[in-house]
């Protein structure tokens, strides 16, 4: 079950999900598959919304595993897009898992998502801008470029030398 609100700058999706047994690996603990499963899908909703149009997984960054997430836990995974490129978009993923009888909710997961938009011809295909508004999404938003410049590093499809804001972080002053 998934809601979705949208406000005018980007799009933002809240999907929840029940851990069942069939979710869960023999210590009854939520498969790394399934969550990876399930954030993918909350981040595509919010992707797809920003483009209006049909997005493709391009890339999936360190996924860090905090906290396990037992059976019969709620999981809330919080999806939204951060920065708009030319014909991509990343979306922030946050992952929380509250066990409801002991009210406890903990943090168990975050990462970046970045989509691509295609047409109906699979061609990529521009995307709207998106202008950040509060401090924090004018902190995501500059961060997506540094996020993106080392995506792009670390797949050969960039020089280091060219990833400039990526290299201010280590510059001396």
């Amino acid at each position: 079950m998934s809601l979705n609100v949208k406000n005018p700058d980007h799009s933002f999706t809240i999907m929840n999900e029940l851990v069942l047994p069939n979710d869960t690996n023999t210590l009854n603990n939520l498969m790394g598959g399934r969550l990876l499963h399930w954030m993918d899908i909350a981040a595509a909703i919010s992707a797809q919304k920003h483009c209006n149009r049909i997005v493709v997984t391009a890339s999936v960054d360190n996924v860090s595993f905090k906290q396990p997430i037992k059976l019969g836990d709620v999981i809330t995974i919080e999806a939204k897009v951060t920065r708009s490129f030319n014909t991509s978009v990343e979306v922030r993923l946050d992952v929380w898992a509250q066990n409801i009888p002991s009210g406890t909710r903990v943090k168990s997961n975050e990462a970046y998502y970045t989509f691509v938009a295609l047409n109906q011809d699979g061609k990529t295909i521009p995307v709207p801008e998106l202008k950040p508004n509060t401090p924090e999404e004018i902190e995501l938003f500059n961060g997506a470029l540094r996020r993106r410049q080392l995506r792009l590093v670390l797949a050969g499809k960039m020089q280091p030398d060219d990833a400039f804001e990526l290299k201010a972080l280590f510059a001396k002053n």
